[in-house]
């Protein structure tokens, strides 16, 4: 009977890395996982030659450049920067909301015209302690905003009125006053080319299963 060093449950990214740090660390290791592949929720199936993220997209962002530099050592990233486009009624719209998403609403051209009207729409509703997630969200960025770009959202991803769950599932609301449509802050962006099973595969490469 082998005997192991150390058991990993669970082959997603953490999982992986800390096998091949172990590994490398001179440990034996024994992997296992419920799923009947490794990769955990940054797995991908190849549809028609397309890598799909089976369990959601995953963009890799960090603005550490060893870790960047980690993960490229086992495949190359891509240079894609996530820039969501929101649809209401035919009309497109830029997330996360940013100058330019408030010239879409408004036609305002300054951070200063676009602040003066999300505070006119907030303060014109008057509430002063929020009772669910709509009050939450319009007490927070006024009612163009919240119809528009949150209510439908939240209500297809939580199967229930906005007005039926609780507030403090918005805490905060983030509102660039730039025109920047990049989603995250991070210096280092990307997918690995070829698909998430790369990194997996090379982070486990001296598995035998």
């Amino acid at each position: 009977m082998t005997e192991f060093d150390v058991l990993i449950v669970g082959s997603g990214l953490f999982g992986s890395v800390f096998a091949h740090e172990c590994r490398k660390a001179g440990k034996k290791v024994l992997v296992i996982d419920r799923r009947p592949h490794s990769g955990g929720n940054i797995y991908c199936e190849n549809v028609n030659g397309i890598n799909v993220h089976k369990y959601g997209a995953h963009i890799f962002h960090t603005n550490d450049k060893p870790i960047w530099d980690y993960v490229n050592s086992f495949v190359a990233f891509n240079n894609y920067v996530n820039s969501p486009l929101a649809v209401y009624k035919d009309e497109l719209y830029n997330l996360p909301f940013n100058m330019n998403t408030f010239h879409q609403l408004w036609k305002v051209k300054t951070p200063q015209e676009a602040k003066a009207i999300i505070d006119r729409q907030v303060a014109d509703l008057n509430i002063t302690e929020p009772q669910n997630l709509e009050e939450q969200a319009l007490s927070l960025v006024g009612p163009d905003i919240y119809e528009k770009l949150i209510k439908g959202y939240t209500e297809k991803q939580w199967g229930r009125k906005a007005s039926e769950l609780p507030a403090f599932i918005i805490k905060r609301l983030p509102l660039r006053f730039a025109y920047n449509n990049n989603y995250f802050n991070d210096r280092y962006q990307g997918i690995p080319i070829g698909g998430y099973n790369k990194l997996t595969k090379g982070l486990l490469s001296w598995l035998i299963s």
